[in-house]
């Protein structure tokens, strides 16, 4: 019987405990990898399943015979790693979940990319979608390397403020154009939240990792072993992970305005205010969906660095010979 093939990978590989199902070294070893991070079916699991996945994990990697395939081990491992804390090991709320990501966050973009909003609309919208970021990125933080409550407040401060000054100062410009046509000004206005949530998400990886600049992060070698801590690596890491930030919500906001036009030639579509509605929240649900886990998969979680560019004290032997590792974080927006 031949192996199942996805995209020219194995579906159900060998399982490898803690380990992403596809390769990530790859494009669409990485988009796949996600489309299983945000999966939300598993939104629906029930307490017993989760139950028997974590059990059947724990049986696995105790060495304990269990009979199972390779499928229901990823399953198993998706499941767990979909629900619960990785440091905690507690449920993480349904809302603040990757995979609830969609489900969930799809309001607060359609809010966002409403046509000719009032100000008051404006600037809910993006309090709500920098409140929304600001619980997944606590829900999901680092319990090992916990920081204080003020620092996720001070961040979420600052989120906040970024993205409403960009997005009401653009918007009191755009206003003011009264050179430009209506429809022109209309189409603009369906942009701006793009900027704004680009220099918010940006903002708060600053604002919460600065204090690694000081103290530097670990490094570690190909097979996990940590061999040091680097300044010059946490500078790395924090550059490229506001990038990447700023660059995240670019499909996901840039779809619906460029889309929506299209459908508002269509009378069915304008001569109701209700379909208008609609519409416009399928539109940005199914932009949403379709682009998070390609915008997720562009960059890879890992880098490597030569180790005459780590300016850093390891454990390693035969460094110079060496490359090392370092993770960054920037699954959410």
């Amino acid at each position: 019987m031949s192996e199942e093939k996805l995209f020219g990978f194995p579906a159900y590989p060998p399982f490898r405990p803690g380990q992403p199902r596809f390769p990530q070294e790859t494009f669409l070893g990485r988009y796949l990898h996600y489309l299983d991070v945000i999966d939300p079916r598993t939104l629906f699991a029930s307490d017993r399943k989760l139950q028997e996945s974590v059990a059947l994990l724990d049986a696995f990697n105790s060495g304990k015979p269990t009979n199972a395939t390779n499928r229901e081990l990823w399953e198993a491992q998706k499941l767990k790693q979909a629900v619960l804390h990785p440091d905690t090991g507690e449920k993480v709320l349904p809302p603040f979940r990757m995979s609830g990501f969609v489900p969930f966050g799809w309001i607060t973009v359609t809010g966002m990319l409403l046509p000719n909003p009032s100000w008051p609309t404006l600037l809910f919208w993006q309090w709500m979608n920098q409140s929304h970021n600001a619980c997944v990125n606590y829900a999901n933080r680092n319990a090992t390397q916990p920081q204080p409550l003020s620092k996720y407040i001070g961040a979420y401060a600052v989120a906040v403020s970024a993205a409403c000054t960009i997005s009401g100062g653009l918007t009191y410009f755009i206003k003011k154009a009264s050179s430009l046509p209506p429809t022109t000004r209309l189409i603009i206005q369906r942009f701006v939240p793009l900027p704004a949530t680009s220099l918010a998400s940006s903002l708060n990886v600053v604002c919460m990792r600065a204090n690694e600049l000081k103290t530097g992060i670990e490094v570690y070698e190909r097979n996990g072993t940590v061999v040091g801590v680097s300044k010059v690596a946490a500078k790395q890491a924090i550059t490229d992970t506001t990038m990447v930030r700023a660059f995240l919500p670019v499909p996901l906001l840039l779809i619906p305005p460029c889309i929506m036009p299209i459908f508002e030639k269509r009378r069915w579509v304008t001569s109701s205010p209700v379909r208008h509605l609609l519409v416009n929240a399928a539109v940005c649900t199914l932009s949403f969906a379709f682009s998070l886990p390609i915008a997720l998969a562009l960059f890879p979680q890992e880098s490597a660095i030569p180790f005459d560019q780590l300016g850093a004290r390891t454990s390693s032997k035969d460094k110079r010979e060496r490359t090392f590792f370092i993770t960054k974080d920037f699954k959410f927006l």
